[in-house]
């Protein structure tokens, strides 16, 4: 009911990292388990300069979602930013272009800017539980010029922990935002 992770009974609404621990965000969904191919795929995106899956990942997310996008009615799509150092090494921010895509097919206004990342972070990858937590703190900052709305989408590729969600959505609802919803390409499997 929150995350969108599966679970394993069908009379249960939440995954265990929901029961256990409060999120920032209000919900969110993921289209696929981040299990092979898709965990192969995501990580060519990701780091092997594969941007043209971003037009597929950015169809099959309108497809699956566009429903419960219209549902949440979010005024921006805000994509989870790169740190300036990880950008100029990659080149490109994965999430920047699944938003740009999304937002193109379901006509939601993307603000590439409003959200930024004001530490450079390790990888989440390569972290325990209470690591990811303190490597997220003050991670995140709106910019100078944004203008908070009621309601935003949060765009990511993938969904682990949710600690990164957890970050920007405080910070977002810090500066005024109401309601934080995100979609990803794929999501942990807990």
């Amino acid at each position: 009911m929150q995350c969108g992770r599966p679970v394993r009974y069908a009379e249960q609404e939440y995954c265990h990292d929901c029961r256990a621990s409060g999120h920032s965000y209000d919900q969110g969904c993921s289209l696929w388990l981040h299990r092979k191919p898709v965990s192969w795929s995501v990580y060519q995106f990701k780091y092997h300069n594969q941007r043209r899956f971003a037009y597929y990942y950015g169809e099959a997310m309108a497809k699956a979602f566009a429903g419960q996008v219209r549902r949440w009615a979010p005024e921006r799509i805000l994509p989870i930013p790169l740190h300036r150092k990880r950008y100029r090494k990659r080149g490109y921010n994965q999430a920047l272009l699944l938003a740009e895509e999304l937002g193109e097919r379901l006509g939601i206004p993307v603000d590439p800017s409003g959200l930024v990342r004001r530490k450079s972070t390790t990888a989440q990858k390569m972290l325990g539980k209470q690591e990811r937590i303190r490597n997220m703190q003050n991670a995140f900052a709106v910019s100078a010029d944004f203008v908070p709305v009621s309601t935003v989408l949060l765009i990511d590729d993938i969904y682990t922990t949710g600690n990164t969600m957890d970050a920007a959505a405080a910070v977002l609802k810090k500066a005024g935002v109401q309601k934080v919803y995100f979609l990803t390409i794929s999501i942990g499997q807990g």
